[in-house]
């Protein structure tokens, strides 16, 4: 009996043990698999075993963290092509025509042309200077990462501070801004000049972007909405507004960094920012 009862156990064992060690191999086939074939389907064995089945699901959770990190590789990748090609076409365009005009100031005696000739190349040069400076900046603000002291700053007053520096770009523009800021004190405990950049980004955006129109408004609750007509733009651009180097084909005089810049540092704070666009009409809201 006790000898029955030992070839039985025995015979289990023999049989866990190589139910196991197929589950191994299935594991390791199935990983291999994953690793060098682009799909999402996940390991799976024929064994119930619980620990291997436990051992399984953990390297399931590893694949699924390792494929979202190849997404966001393939999609960085991607985003720094599209970048090299949008810098390079920014860039090439007023350095071609800076070479243009030098080729006729050459090829002319006549001192009003070549004013006219030297004019143009300063507005070109003075492009390519304000295209450095954008890439500049944001270099400067993704190295900064972890940098950037808090404080409880009062958002009423930084917001119209920023507003009325921007009354000269504004008023060339032809807009009027629609202000409404609330009169209750809004403070929030983040970075001051970063705070300062943010809306700074955003008018030199409605600057840009505004078919005439601006209002900003500041409510009880602290969100913060930028809104002006900008007929130019579709829904699909402004999905796109705070990707890095994103620029719209009207407006290139900007390396398409300002917002994505916007929402980096909106971010870093713990807030969120966001846009939408409904009848020609695009809304840019943040929450600190």
């Amino acid at each position: 009996m006790v000898y029955s009862l030992l070839c039985i156990m025995i015979i289990a064992l023999c049989v866990k043990i190589y139910l196991m060690k197929k589950s191994a191999r299935e594991i390791a086939d199935e990983f291999a698999d994953r690793l060098q074939n682009d799909t999402n389907a996940l390991i799976d064995i024929s064994c119930r075993d619980r620990d291997m089945m436990h051992l399984a699901d953990s390297i399931n959770k590893q694949l699924k963290i390792l494929r979202k990190e190849h997404l966001q590789y393939h999609q960085g990748n991607m985003e720094l092509r599209n970048a090299i090609t949008n810098i390079s076409h920014d860039i090439r365009t007023p350095l071609t025509a800076i070479y243009g005009y030098l080729d006729m100031i050459q090829k002319t005696d006549d001192a009003e042309k070549q004013a006219r000739y030297i004019s143009i190349m300063k507005d070109r040069a003075e492009l390519m200077k304000q295209l450095t400076e954008e890439l500049f900046r944001y270099s400067v603000v993704l190295s900064n990462e972890g940098e950037g002291t808090t404080e409880e700053v009062f958002v009423n007053q930084v917001l119209a501070e920023s507003i009325s520096s921007f009354y000269p770009e504004l008023s060339d523009k032809g807009i009027r801004p629609q202000i409404s800021i609330t009169d209750k004190r809004i403070i929030r405990q983040v970075n001051k000049a970063a705070l300062y950049r943010i809306f700074s980004n955003l008018l030199n955006n409605a600057v840009k972007y505004s078919d005439g129109d601006l209002n900003i408004a500041l409510s009880d609750m602290g969100e913060i909405i930028f809104s002006n007509t900008a007929k130019e733009l579709s829904t699909v651009e402004v999905e796109q507004l705070f990707n890095r180097f994103y620029t719209v084909e009207d407006a290139h005089h900007s390396t398409g960094l300002g917002l994505s810049i916007a929402r980096t540092l909106v971010e870093r704070m713990g807030g969120r920012i966001n846009a939408e666009y409904t009848d020609n009409r695009l809304t840019i809201r943040i929450e600190l």
